[in-house]
């Protein structure tokens, strides 16, 4: 029996994947370099000593070890109390969106799905326009994971009610309740904001993490270690998902039950980071992208190399946004589709001379 080409060449490329313990290596190092070289850039020059010596000293060290730096308390406030927090949240925040990402395009099969598909980000929008114009701007992440919360309700709901959750009714689904529910948001920003509260909304409608503190940190890890990482250990049940739901029932997998579980611990995953970050795009559609052309198609190896992606990816984006036009600051959203948009481009063109 002869192999067809196309598989031939399938099998050679697979032979040439990168080990993923490598891969898992290399990207948990640049993560953690790019975690301290982003905290040296800013207008304040700061150099990785002194990132090192408070790193040091908050978790009770002394600061001049293995070469760190004693700082002034401004300094170290400066990076403790402000680039670290940011920066942190966004590695979480971009590890979340990518491994949100992964299990969508995963499970309903559709490789244009991102964490967004499911109307949550019109869903956690409305609910932040609406207490920013309350001026109860404290209850900003709890009103945005609220509402995501109630879009990833309405949208299972509805698709549920037409029949069983398959993933074409489950995108469509997402796509009614997130239309109704972004005109919504238009809605109430035409006939409420004035004033400086356009601003706001926009700001945090594009994304924005200039906000992120602490708490944001605590909210964003706290989703990625309780909900991620179950979501990263699924990864041969989404690999049974590729061959569809006959043979993933086939292969002892219960299709409605864990669709159902799969779609609401990747909402409650992005309503998580959205509820910190805002909306900011392209994250969870180009990175899993990007890792399969270097790692393959296997689900199990896609998810925890995604998170990496995601956090490298989305701290480089945050870190530009705030340097490239100080002292003014982009929304985190802009640049994401500034960068996104071709590089899935470019994605798309790569995979199709791959096949």
């Amino acid at each position: 029996m002869t192999t067809r080409p196309a598989e031939a060449a399938s099998a050679r490329r697979e032979r040439r994947r990168v080990p993923t313990v490598v891969l898992v290596l290399v990207l948990s190092g640049i993560l953690l370099l790019s975690i301290v070289l982003s905290v040296t850039l800013g207008p304040a020059d700061i150099r990785p000593a002194e990132v090192w010596g408070s790193l040091l000293g908050h978790l009770g060290f002394d600061p001049t070890l293995l070469g760190g730096d004693v700082l002034s308390p401004l300094r170290d406030g400066i990076i403790w109390e402000l680039r670290m927090p940011r920066i942190l949240t966004a590695a979480a925040v971009g590890a979340g969106l990518a491994l949100s990402g992964t299990v969508m395009q995963a499970i309903t099969r559709n490789p244009l799905a991102d964490p967004y598909l499911l109307g949550l980000s019109s869903g956690a929008s409305l609910g932040a326009v609406a207490v920013i114009l309350l001026s109860v701007g404290v209850l900003l992440p709890v009103a945005a994971f609220a509402g995501a919360i109630v879009a990833l309700l309405a949208t299972l709901l509805l698709a549920g009610a037409a029949g069983a959750l398959t993933p074409t009714r489950t995108v469509l689904a997402g796509l009614a309740v997130s239309s109704f529910l972004g005109a919504l948001t238009s809605l109430v920003i035409f006939w409420s904001a004035t004033g400086d509260t356009y601003r706001e909304i926009l700001s945090w409608l594009l994304g924005s993490l200039s906000g992120a503190r602490w708490p944001a940190v605590a909210i964003a890890l706290g989703a990625l270690l309780l909900v991620g990482i179950p979501l990263m250990l699924t990864g041969r049940t989404l690999d049974a998902f590729a061959f569809g739901d006959n043979a993933a029932s086939a292969l002892g997998v219960g299709v409605n039950s864990t669709r159902w579980l799969l779609l609401s611990a990747t909402a409650l995953l992005t309503g998580a980071m959205v509820s910190v970050s805002g909306s900011i795009g392209f994250v969870g559609l180009i990175l899993p992208h990007a890792v399969r052309l270097v790692a393959g198609q296997r689900n199990r190896v896609v998810l925890p190399l995604s998170a990496l992606a995601g956090a490298i990816f989305l701290i480089w984006i945050d870190t530009g946004a705030r340097t490239l036009f100080d002292p003014r600051e982009l929304p985190v959203g802009i640049l994401t589709a500034v960068v996104g948009a071709p590089v899935f481009a470019l994605l798309l063109l790569k995979a199709r001379r791959i096949r």
